[in-house]
């Protein structure tokens, strides 16, 4: 009787709120007569509202009865307002009309930045200061930008869009490994670390991707540890509030086929209940013989509005991914680079693929405590398989014949990670305080089997690469053994991994005279117990502070220094016996940044020097030993050049220039594996890229466009340490692609051709073999790119 008491009561509460409230629905046209779509929709001293449809329409429910002013709002337009008096139990049915025509508000979106320019950071990254305020180099790859240029994986040219970015050819598609800054940068998504090897992540497919922001330097807003080069963070899609869809097919060279489907919606009538869904699949070819590389993703998104300030937000990915032998796409000869055909391959037909498949889950909580003050906590699981093998030479002679190896590699990554931080605003006299704080979580485990091997060839049988005779190897295909658990044969071989980190936050960005000018301080304490190929784990303790300065000259126009720090802990055996210390790093830079145009498009201009302390490297005294010494120290310096934008209407452009000069400026007595002065493997010292795309805008060819862009790498220096005579160097990389494509209503047509010029291009290294005789050998080996192809895609919106 209680129960149905209270229920009784809790009912009638209900039903007489539910008749308190009213709604407001209602539409907006532009000048012209037409529906116009993001438009924003509040009322005023309320944080409820709505965005307006493709239909222009929009609903705001559960509104208090009573008087009300309605306000309407778009980027770059003036903002209408209208004054209603809410009846219980009633609906209120308004109109509104902008000044702009449906032409004019296209470019009005453009001017927002909704196509190569973003001007805010992602709420993942922390910081609620804008790109033009933050004082630090941050460069961010739309979802225009990854549709126009076809950008389907992270290692899928992604990285001409920013400044001095550059990619070893480690296992072509399967990982991005990206270098910026003379070091392989970390790798985030949605706010967290997703490093837990030296090989991964699985590079994310981009049907599920909103966009990539790519921080330059150490970030202890974001880094627990890491490198002090930086890092990328993968945004995700997520649901609008509007109803909407996009289906795609792309098809290409070399037997490529891929559909992408996007969902946009609601699940519940008062928009409170939202969805998003992509899915994604390929079948995907090479032009070298015997290799393929097929993926299919599914990644659905939920939020739910659970009052008028607390959001919650659940979303899920798996990528599943098949591919053929992640060694065939090497090439090794003694000979020098490029000495085989462009599309020659050592793989043998027949081998078992690699499996992958990647699962990953977030879910965030937002609650908007007052207007200054949000609280925000998300929680990550993340779980890799793979099984599969790769390919390496065991011996190569002379005269380029080898005896080809095929080696287990199969592997699990776990990880659970967690965060909450707050960010608020005080006031104290006349300084603006932009408060920031947080905890940092998580756990992560490698186990990986690389213990077993199988020779393709026989001595009496090598493979040459200048006669090639493809078929069943004559040593036969490798048959692994997979009886026990993994994580049994990865104590075997050595394949363990883990960590175990925490990480607390703290800053404060002070806002001088009317916040003209902002003065960040900062810090982050970090504990950490790391192990690597089974041994006892290292711990570490570590403070790193950053100072920042940010300057507003006028409203579009901004200088900026900084200093700030990063550790990276790591494992080992010192021959000295004393404990490893984690590599520490430094970053000084400062900068100039500006929008042009009313915020069209921008520029950034950096200068940095970057110190990098006790890295390890094996002792030179006791090869094969597993014992190291501490290298000593690197530095690595430049320039960087950035804009992006819509120059014009109708006009987009990308382009950047980087002078990067890294190199080692202190060597450990004893260590010969380098020297003062010798470049750090795996950079350019010049990248420049350019993307330009131009759209009609008027008369019969309006909606055709036309697009180019080109990559140039200069002074290259090899994915290994190179000698002083050059020997071991790249030449110079230049990469012409362009493209057409034209757009009616909901359908767009892309067709880009990729390596226009048909160059031989590649990047390599060189490795250390030994001979049928047992004599040492330095072989080349090299990763080329696809001759000219191309991609041709269909997108129709809904």
């Amino acid at each position: 009787m209680r129960l149905i008491y209270t229920l009784t009561l809790w009912t009638l509460s209900c039903a007489a709120l539910f008749a308190q409230t009213g709604k407001i629905t209602g539409q907006v046209f532009s000048s012209d007569g037409q529906p116009a779509e993001q438009v924003t929709i509040g009322l005023k001293g309320s944080s409820k509202g709505a965005i307006s449809d493709a239909k222009g329409r929009f609903n705001i429910d559960k509104v208090k009865a009573g008087p009300h002013l309605v306000l309407m709002s778009f980027v770059g337009s003036e903002t209408q307002e209208k004054q209603v008096e809410v009846i219980a139990g009633e609906t209120i049915e308004l109109t509104f009309t902008l000044l702009e025509s449906a032409n004019q508000l296209q470019e009005v979106i453009v001017k927002g930045g909704n196509l190569y320019n973003n001007e805010q950071l992602s709420s993942s990254l922390k910081l609620m200061t804008p790109i033009l305020e933050t004082p630090q180099n941050v460069q961010v790859v739309t979802s225009k930008v990854l549709s126009d240029q076809q950008i389907i994986s992270m290692s899928d040219g992604l990285i001409r869009n920013v400044s001095g970015a550059t990619r070893f050819e480690h296992w072509g598609d399967m990982y991005a490994n990206i270098s910026m800054r003379g070091s392989q940068i970390q790798a985030f998504r949605n706010g967290f670390n997703v490093v837990n090897s030296f090989w991964g992540p699985l590079t994310e497919d981009m049907s599920f991707v909103e966009n990539i922001e790519f921080v330059k330097g150490p970030a202890g807003f974001m880094l627990a540890n890491g490198d002090p080069s930086g890092l990328y963070n993968v945004v995700t899609k997520k649901p609008t509030g509007e109803t909407k869809g996009e289906a795609s097919f792309t098809m290409g060279s070399f037997d490529f086929y891929r559909t992408t489907l996007d969902l946009d919606g609601k699940l519940s009538k008062d928009g409170k209940f939202l969805y998003r869904l992509n899915l994604a699949g390929q079948n995907k070819g090479s032009f070298r013989p015997f290799e393929y590389n097929n993926r299919y993703s599914i990644a659905p998104v939920i939020t739910y509005q659970i009052d008028e300030k607390t959001k919650l937000t659940a979303e899920y990915a798996l990528q599943y991914a098949k591919m053929s032998n992640v060694g065939s796409f090497y090439v090794f000869s003694p000979e020098g680079y490029a000495t085989l055909p462009r599309d020659f391959t050592l793989m043998a037909p027949g081998l078992a693929p690699t499996k992958i498949k990647d699962n990953s889950l977030f879910v965030n909580l937002q609650h908007q405590i007052n207007d200054d003050w949000k609280v925000t906590a998300q929680v990550a699981y993340l779980h890799y398989n793979m099984a599969g093998s790769s390919a390496w030479p065991a011996m190569i002679n002379s005269d380029g014949t080898m005896l080809r190896g095929v080696g287990l590699w199969d592997a699990k990554s776990e990880m659970t990670l967690g965060q909450v931080f707050v960010n608020g605003k005080v006031t104290t006299g006349g300084v603006v305080h932009r408060l920031l704080g947080g905890i940092d979580v998580g756990t992560k485990e490698y186990f990986a089997d690389w213990g077993q091997s199988h020779a393709l060839d026989t001595l009496g049988g090598l493979f040459n690469p200048k006669s090639p005779v493809y078929g069943i190897p004559a040593n036969g295909y490798p048959a692994f053994d997979r009886t026990l658990d993994l994580e049994a044969r990865a104590v075997s071989a050595g394949g363990l991994m883990d960590q175990k980190y925490t990480g607390l936050y703290l800053q404060d960005e002070l806002g001088f005279l009317d916040n003209k000018i902002r003065l960040t301080i900062a810090g982050r304490y970090t504990h950490l117990s790391q192990a690597q190929w089974g041994g006892a784990p290292d711990k570490a303790d570590h403070f790193t502070p950053r100072l920042g300065l940010s300057v507003s000259i006028d409203k579009n126009t901004s200088v900026y220094a900084l200093y700030d720090q990063a550790f990276l802990p790591q494992s080992g055996r010192l021959s000295s016996g004393k404990k490893v210390q984690p590599v520490t790093g430094n970053n000084t830079e400062f900068g100039f940044k500006r929008d042009w145009n009313d915020g069209r498009w921008n520029t950034t201009l950096s200068f940095y020097r970057i110190l990098k302390n006790n890295e390890l490297t094996g002792d030179p005294s006791r090869p094969n030993s597993g014992f190291s010494v501490e290298l000593g120290q690197k530095r690595a310096q430049g320039v960087e050049f950035d804009v992006r934008g819509s120059i014009l209407p109708g006009l987009n452009l990308t382009a950047n220039y980087a002078y990067t000069k890294s190199e080692v400026t202190k060597v450990t007595e004893g260590v010969t594996v380098a020297k003062v002065g010798d470049p750090i493997p795996g950079f350019a010292k010049h990248t420049a890229n350019g993307w330009l795309s131009y759209k009609a805008q008027h008369g019969a060819l309006k909606g055709t466009g036309i697009s180019g862009g080109f990559t140039y790498l200069g002074d290259r220096a090899t994915s290994t340490w190179s000698d002083t005579d050059d020997t071991y160097n790249l030449p110079n990389y230049f990469k012409l692609d362009g493209g057409v494509f034209w757009e009616k209503d909901k359908i767009r047509l892309t067709l880009n051709v990729f390596n226009i010029l048909d160059k031989y291009l590649y990047s390599g290294g060189t490795y250390d073999f030994t001979t049928t005789g047992g004599a040492p050998i330095t072989s080349y080996y090299w990763q080329a790119e696809a001759p000219r192809n191309y991609r041709l895609s269909l997108a129709y919106k809904f």
